[in-house]
C-alpha cells in the first residue's frame, strides 16, 4: 500500500505540473525524450520512477528536483545531512555511496580536485563565463536553492559576476561554479541526492585555497 501511496503522489504531482503549463503526455515525452508509455505508466502508478527520469521531468517542468524525489519515495533524509554538511569526509562520502547502491565508481578527492582545475581553466573563456552566468540560476532552482554549501554558492557567484576579485581567485570561484552547474562531474547529479555531496567537497576545497590567497 506504501508504494501505491508514493506513485499515487508522484502522478498527482505530474498531472498538476502538466495542467499548469498546458502540456500533454506526448509532448512532456518529446521534452525528455522518454516513451509515452513510460510516462503513463508513471503517472498512474504503474511504475516507479528512476532518478533519471525525475532529473528529465525537474529540467522541463521547472520543479525542484527534490519535490519529484520526495514524491517518488526515495530516502533523502541520510544524504540531504551529509550534503549539507561543510564538513563532510571523503571516508563519509564514500560510505554513503557504497549503500547507495546506485554508484560504482571509486570516489576520490583527487578526482575532485581535477575537475576544478579543468573547469577553472573553462571559466576563463566567454563560453564558461556565459555558462556561469546564464545557467547558475536555473540550476539552483532545480535543486531548491537550500543548504549552506548552496549559500557558499551564491556569495561566489556575486564575486564572480562584480569582477572584483584577483584573477587568481576568478579561477577559483569560477571552478567551483561550473563544478556546480554542469550535471556530469565526479559523482553524476542525476543520481540525486547523493550526486552533490561531491559538490559540496567542491565548495570546501574552493573555499580552503581561495583562504590561503
Amino acid at each position: 500500500m506504501a508504494e501505491e501511496k508514493i506513485s499515487n503522489t508522484l502522478g498527482l504531482l505530474l498531472r498538476e505540473r502538466l495542467k499548469e503549463r498546458s502540456l500533454s503526455m506526448r509532448r512532456l515525452s518529446e521534452l525528455t525524450e522518454i516513451d509515452t508509455a513510460t510516462i503513463s505508466r508513471i503517472i498512474n502508478g504503474k511504475r516507479k520512477a528512476n532518478l533519471q527520469h525525475l532529473e528529465r521531468f525537474a529540467e522541463c517542468l521547472g520543479v525542484p528536483l527534490i519535490d519529484f524525489v520526495e514524491a517518488a519515495g526515495y530516502p533523502v533524509e541520510q544524504q540531504e545531512k551529509l550534503q549539507t554538511d561543510m564538513h563532510a569526509s571523503v571516508d563519509e562520502i564514500q560510505g554513503v555511496l557504497e549503500s547507495s547502491n546506485i554508484y560504482d565508481n571509486q570516489f576520490s578527492i583527487e578526482r575532485v580536485e581535477q575537475k576544478l582545475e579543468n573547469y577553472g581553466l573553462f571559466s576563463q573563456t566567454d563560453e564558461g563565463k556565459n555558462t556561469i552566468l546564464k545557467e547558475f540560476d536555473e540550476k539552483l532552482q532545480k535543486v531548491g536553492g537550500v543548504g549552506p554549501f548552496i549559500n557558499e554558492l551564491k556569495g561566489y557567484y556575486k564575486k564572480f559576476t562584480s569582477g572584483k576579485s584577483t584573477s587568481f581567485e576568478l579561477v577559483l570561484i569560477g571552478s567551483v561554479l561550473l563544478y556546480f552547474i554542469i550535471p556530469v562531474d565526479v559523482i553524476p547529479d542525476y543520481l540525486f541526492p547523493i550526486g552533490y555531496l561531491d559538490d559540496a567537497l567542491a565548495v570546501q576545497l574552493t573555499t580552503k585555497s581561495l583562504v590561503k590567497t
